[in-house]
């Protein structure tokens, strides 16, 4: 004998949906509250570049060259007072570290304002295993003559890159929690659901339907 369940009541089914949705946050059917809908659709299309970052990263894209300028300049100041091996380490230095700095630089702009978590993990590697190392030799080795134009060179480009390395670290924890988001609510299909406003980011059905069986009506079939 065929069992049919009538269909609950609306006001009944908005009741449930609301504490289910209360207490069950993490278990929502397609009944669940829509509110929590709309938040997790704004999650998605949140945008997350840093801006403390893609200011850093304009400035830096002006100060450079200032910098460029000033410690050629220094260089070759004092570059005939130098050892021989000093001379070279300085040269190979700065030729390193101004070509670096362009990828470093491009990165950092793609991987920011694009939220690319390769672009952007390659930016920070950059900045904490080359060019830091590279600057503090030339800020901190008394061998090489600093000159005290060169120190302050030195100095405000240090802090540029030590604030880059900090926005940058914040960025990718930022961008990362946001990936994993996508991937869980794409395991549960709601990603492709919200480009359907009208439909379930569940099941694929309308809202305000019950998922109860209904009794068939009397002109389904003839």
């Amino acid at each position: 004998m065929p069992v049919f369940y009538a269909p609950v009541p609306q006001n009944v089914r908005m009741g449930l949906a609301y504490v289910g949705g209360s207490v069950f946050t993490n278990n929502r059917t397609a009944d669940s509250d829509f509110t929590r809908e709309q938040e997790d659709r704004s999650v998605v299309n949140e945008l997350v570049s840093h801006l403390p970052l893609q200011m850093l990263l304009y400035f830096n894209m002006f100060y450079f060259p200032c910098w460029w300028f000033s410690a050629v300049v220094m260089l070759e100041v004092k570059f005939y007072h130098l050892p021989g091996y000093y001379q070279a380490l300085l040269i190979t230095g700065m030729i390193l570290l101004t070509v670096v700095e362009v990828a470093r630089l491009y990165l950092g702009y793609i991987g920011n304002l694009k939220e690319k978590v390769p672009e952007l993990a390659a930016f920070w590697l950059l900045s904490f295993t080359f060019q830091l190392p590279v600057l503090l030799f030339f800020l901190t080795d008394e061998g090489t003559i600093i000159l005290p134009l060169e120190r302050a060179v030195h100095s405000i480009y240090l802090s540029f890159l030590l604030a880059q390395i900090l926005a940058a670290f914040l960025a990718l924890q930022t961008l990362t929690r946001k990936l994993t988001l996508l991937f869980h609510l794409r395991q549960f299909g709601e990603v492709e659901s919200f480009r359907h406003p009208g439909s379930s980011p569940v099941h694929g059905l309308s809202y305000h339907r019950s998922v109860l069986p209904m009794p068939p009506t009397n002109n389904a079939y003839h």
